[in-house]
C-alpha cells in the first residue's frame, strides 16, 4: 500500500473542496472494498477523504410516500429498518443475501452501489485486464470465467457486477442523489449510474470526478409481492452466480404490475423492460413465465466456464415468478 493524505472534512462542501475539481483521491466511508483494492495495489490513491462524518446516515420518509436513504446509512441498519422490511422486503432480503454480519455493519449504501467487480483478474495484478490497466487485455475471456457475466459483455470485458443490494434497488426503481464540485446536485436512475463496458471497461459508472453519492431516493411501495432469490455456490457470504430480485401484482387473475432485476449475469445490475411487459395483463402460468425468460437471454453470450448460468438463470426466474403468484414451477 503507498503512502496517503487522510483528510476527515465535517461537511459535504467540505468534502468536495478536498477532492478538488479533478477529484483524484477517494471518498472512503466504511472501506470493505476500497481498503482491499488498496493492500493490493489496484487503487492507488494518493489521497483519502473520510466521509463517516458527514450529516448523511438518516432514513426518512418523503412527501411521496417513499424512503430517501442517506449515502451513509449502513447495510445492517438499512436492512433492518421497520420501514424497509415491511415496504420494500425485497431490498431487505437482497441486503442479508449479500454479506457477512461483520461486513454489513461496516459497509455503507453508496459504497454498496459503487463497489468493484470481483473478477479474479481483476484482483491479481500479475495477469492482464481492461477494468485495471486499461489496453492491456481480458483475461477472463479465454480463462476461468465461472463467475463472469452473460449479459452486456463486450470483447474487451465479461466482468460481472457484485452488489445484491443495487439489484433490489434497480427492481425498485431507485434514484441516486449526487452532487459535484462543479456542476452542484443532480439525480441518476441506476440505469443512467452505471456504464456497460463497452471499450472502457475502466469507467464503471457516470459519476464525474470527484462527484459524491448523498442519498438514495425509493418510490412509494409497488403493488404486489416481493422476492429476492440468490442462486451462489454456498450459503453464506457468497456472490450470486444469479439472483432474482422479483415484484408481480396480480389482479382478477391476470398480471396487473411486474418488476424484475438480475443479479450475477450482468455487467451491471441487470434489468429488462421488455420481458416485464410480456407479463402484463396475461395469466400467470409457467409456460409464460419460460417465454419471459428465454426473451431476457435472447441476447445472453456464455464464455466456456459460465455457460451453465444461461439454462441456470432460466430455471431461477420461472421458480422465482412461480412463487410470488404460487403457481406451480414444475
Amino acid at each position: 500500500m503507498i503512502a496517503f493524505d487522510y483528510i476527515r472534512p465535517a461537511s459535504v462542501d467540505a468534502a468536495l473542496a478536498a477532492q478538488g475539481a479533478r477529484g483524484e483521491g477517494r471518498f472512503i466511508a466504511g472501506g470493505t472494498n476500497l481498503l482491499d483494492l488498496m493492500k493490493l495495489g489496484i487503487e492507488r490513491p494518493r489521497q483519502l477523504v473520510d466521509i463517516n462524518g458527514l450529516d448523511l446516515k438518516a432514513i426518512e420518509e418523503t412527501a411521496e410516500g417513499g424512503l430517501r436513504i442517506g449515502a451513509l446509512v449502513t447495510n445492517a441498519d438499512l436492512a433492518a429498518h421497520p420501514r424497509v422490511r415491511a415496504r420494500y422486503p425485497v431490498l431487505s432480503r437482497a441486503i442479508l443475501a449479500g454479506a457477512s454480519a461483520q461486513l454489513r455493519n461496516k459497509a455503507t449504501t453508496a459504497g454498496n452501489l459503487l463497489q468493484r467487480t470481483r473478477c479474479f483478474y481483476f484482483y491479481d495484478p500479475a495477469t492482464p485486464c481492461n477494468k485495471r490497466e486499461p489496453g492491456s487485455g481480458c483475461s477472463a475471456i479465454g480463462g476461468f470465467n465461472r463467475i463472469m457475466a452473460i449479459l452486456g459483455t463486450s470483447p474487451a470485458c465479461i466482468a460481472s457486477h457484485p452488489s445484491d443490494m443495487a439489484v433490489a434497488m434497480r427492481a425498485l426503481d431507485a434514484r441516486v442523489e449526487t452532487i459535484g464540485h462543479d456542476d452542484g446536485p443532480r439525480t441518476l436512475t441506476l440505469e443512467t449510474l452505471y456504464r456497460l463496458p463497452g471499450d472502457t471497461p475502466e469507467r464503471e459508472t457516470t459519476l464525474a470526478a470527484g462527484e459524491l453519492i448523498t442519498a438514495v431516493t425509493l418510490p412509494p411501495p409497488p403493488p404486489g409481492r416481493q422476492s429476492y432469490r440468490k442462486v451462489r455456490d454456498r450459503a453464506s457470504y457468497a456472490f450470486a452466480l444469479v439472483s432474482v430480485a422479483g415484484i408481480l401484482a396480480v389482479a382478477d387473475g391476470r398480471i396487473s404490475h411486474a418488476a424484475l432485476a438480475f443479479g450475477g449475469v450482468g455487467t451491471m445490475p441487470w434489468r429488462d423492460r421488455a420481458a416485464e411487459a410480456m407479463l402484463v395483463g396475461e395469466a400467470p402460468d409457467r409456460a409464460l413465465f419460460a417465454r419471459v425468460a428465454d426473451a431476457v437471454l435472447a441476447e445472453a453470450r456464455g464464455s466456456g466456464a459460465n455457460d451453465f448460468k444461461l439454462p441456470l438463470f432460466r430455471r431461477t426466474l420461472v421458480a422465482s415468478l412461480a412463487s410470488l403468484v404460487q403457481v406451480s414451477a414444475r
